[in-house]
């Protein structure tokens, strides 16, 4: 079987660079799987900080994240930072709690859980294009 990024003619060099930030271990093992399949070079945090670490030393391009994230700081605190210190990186959020009448004044794409992982690829493709 022909690897996606090898059919998207994309090498490991070239492929965009992705941050999942969920606190659920398993939700996030199987979204980073599967946008690595997609394509894509996923780094992965657990909370505000380890994104944090992971946008100061690699290219990210889009920040996958949910809203509600273990500790204190949230979805809407990485947003602040990525705004404020990184802002050519794109964001889209998640959540099965937090509504979203409370992300649209971001103007942040919102997927509800739980989500169809086609769909967060194509929010991300929509993201990068």
């Amino acid at each position: 079987m022909v690897p996606n990024s090898a059919r998207t003619g994309e090498t490991a060099e070239s492929a965009p660079v992705v941050l999942m930030v969920e606190d659920d271990v398993l939700i996030r093992a199987a979204a980073a799987q599967y946008l690595r399949g997609a394509g894509f070079v996923v780094h992965e945090a657990i909370d505000v900080g380890d994104a944090v670490a992971i946008l100061s030393t690699a290219d990210v391009r889009v920040v996958f994240a949910d809203v509600k994230l273990a500790g204190p700081r949230t979805g809407f605190d990485l947003l602040e930072i990525i705004r404020r210190d990184f802002p050519q990186v794109k964001v889209l959020f998640t959540s099965g709690v937090v509504p979203a009448d409370d992300v649209e004044p971001t103007g942040v794409p919102f997927v509800r859980k739980p989500y169809f992982l086609f769909e967060v690829e194509r929010h991300i493709r929509s993201l990068l294009a």
